[in-house]
């Protein structure tokens, strides 16, 4: 039976089984508790049963716990903020308030309020909105200034490392997600990749990525390669990976924003942008220049991946692909080595497919092997899920706590920490920014609190000039983004900061002050 009809006949019987003789059993999928509003759907990933322990052989368990460690530290930052404000407010019209208020700050949250606004309080009462974005920023400050200490729990167990992507025939990996918050774990979580230099992440919304900004970052890395700054780059490709997403159980409301939560216009989409980009640089620098490319699709309600397979020209497919989710339940139960037989039988079986779907031969050996691992690591993040996140998230939508616009930070890797929007002038990236205010009027705004967003551009501090350069390029976004929505700002609805960053780690998300602003220091 071809990949797709068997997998029509295993989502309809709901049950999967072993196909390995002598294999240990599989756990069953069976339908799970649903929560109010929620579609009458088996879920996508196994669900524990009473006295179960779902355990997969090929899933690193112990990663895992690092990852909740750290998930849970992260989280912890910001989760109390809502509290600790309405205890302040509480008493605001008590004499020592000031004073009680800082205190109470310090010990909850770990940082100090602006005391202008504890000690103006008595005139016209407590501005809530402004602290509440103050403290939004410095949560997030708080988790750069330890990202070191907070990502070494982890950072040295990641699956994908540039030595294994070096040996599957790559020196640069640039991947682009949907700016969606969802998908802000995309590597250390969902892909199981190490965060390096030689790993690009740039989100667009819908993962629609500009094409001549793409050109310029692949010239870059050929530029370095060909005077043999990349060590082992002259036998190496750059690969370029782009990632959808999309919602199993809400297929039409928690789907990509971008593409108005239609499927099959974001993965098409996504397709169309690669392709975009490869005959580009073929037309521009000669047939066979062109970077290798990936499709990938993340199903956001458990981090599954659907992996769209290249062909042998490097093509890719939207109906060509394997799903995570079914390789999971498919080899649960099964040693290491048979699953990972399993796995692999699987991919070949979706390349070989019967049909229009199939493509002009097989991809490259270097892909295979990294689909192969892509594939298993994913694994892991299925029962990360399954464990500390009951099978499938609460929060299937947005839940974001500001907005990055300009060049994100790679500091904090956490679903829904915020939303991105990829630009260098707001023109240009007007669409991105739309859909996240649009975000933020339905999280922040209804309730009557202030949209933060966060203007941050990195700089070079071995390039002369560099950090005047990257902060006049945050003041006229700033001054842009607020020119963009005047109702907000009027209403003192949107809150915008600027920060900056060194690309040689000499300054990590510093704040820029209006003053220095005005000054230009």
């Amino acid at each position: 039976m071809n990949t797709l009809k068997r997998r029509t006949a295993l989502q309809a019987s709901g049950a999967y089984l072993p196909t390995q003789e002598g294999s240990a059993p599989h756990l069953h999928a069976v339908r799970p508790a649903l929560h109010a509003g929620e579609h009458a759907i088996d879920n996508p990933a196994c669900v524990i049963g009473p006295g179960q322990r779902c355990e997969h052989a090929l899933v690193d368990s112990e990663l895992n716990c690092r990852l909740s460690d750290y998930e849970r530290i992260v989280r912890g930052r910001f989760s109390g903020i809502v509290d600790v404000l309405k205890e302040i407010s509480a008493l605001q019209h008590e004499r020592d308030f000031a004073e009680r208020a800082q205190r109470l700050a310090q010990e909850r949250l770990g940082y100090a309020l602006p005391q202008q606004l504890l000690d103006d309080a008595w005139v016209s009462g407590l501005d809530m909105k402004a602290l509440h974005t103050h403290c939004i920023f410095q949560s997030f400050k708080v988790c750069v200034d330890r990202t070191d200490a907070d990502q070494s729990l982890w950072l040295n167990r990641m699956a994908l490392t540039p030595e294994f992507l070096a040996a599957c025939g790559y020196h640069t990996v640039d991947v682009t997600p949907c700016a969606d918050g969802r998908l802000q774990g995309l590597l250390p979580f969902v892909f199981r990749m190490a965060p390096n230099r030689n790993v690009y992440l740039k989100a667009y919304a819908g993962a629609m990525f500009d094409v001549e900004a793409d050109m310029v970052d692949w010239g870059h890395r050929e530029i370095e390669r060909l005077s043999g700054g990349i060590p082992g780059g002259e036998s190496q490709n750059y690969l370029k990976i782009a990632v959808y997403h999309f919602s199993s159980s809400h297929s039409h409301e928690q789907g990509c924003a971008f593409h108005a939560s239609n499927d099959k216009q974001a993965v098409e989409s996504a397709k169309q942008r690669l392709d975009e980009l490869r005959i580009a640089i073929e037309r521009t620098y000669g047939v066979g220049a062109a970077p290798d490319i990936l499709l990938v699709g993340l199903d956001t309600d458990v981090d599954a991946l659907r992996i769209h397979l290249p062909d042998a020209d490097g093509d890719v497919n939207p109906y060509r692909y394997v799903d995570t989710a079914e390789l999971y339940r498919e080899t649960v139960g099964l040693t290491a080595q048979a699953a990972r037989a399993h796995i692999a039988q699987r991919v070949d079986e979706a390349q070989n497919m019967d049909g229009w779907a199939q493509g002009r031969g097989v991809m490259i050996p270097g892909m295979r092997q990294l689909v192969l691992a892509l594939a298993e690591a994913n694994l892991s993040q299925i029962e990360y899920v399954i464990h500390h996140h009951q099978g499938r998230y609460t929060v299937l939508g947005h839940d974001e706590e500001f907005i990055c616009a300009g060049e994100a930070t790679q500091y904090v890797q956490m679903r829904n920490k915020y939303y991105f929007a990829h630009l260098d002038t707001v023109e240009e990236g007007a669409a991105d920014v739309d859909v996240g205010i649009k975000i933020f009027t339905g999280l922040n705004v209804r309730h009557g609190l202030s949209v933060p967003v966060l203007v941050h551009f990195y700089y070079s501090s071995r390039v002369p000039g560099s950090r005047e350069r990257a902060l006049n390029r945050a003041k006229q976004v700033k001054a842009a983004i607020e020119a963009r929505y005047p109702a907000l700002v009027a209403r003192e609805l949107l809150t915008c900061r600027m920060a900056l960053s060194d690309r040689f780690d000499t300054e990590r998300c510093v704040f820029v002050d209006e003053a220095e602003a005005d000054s230009g220091h």
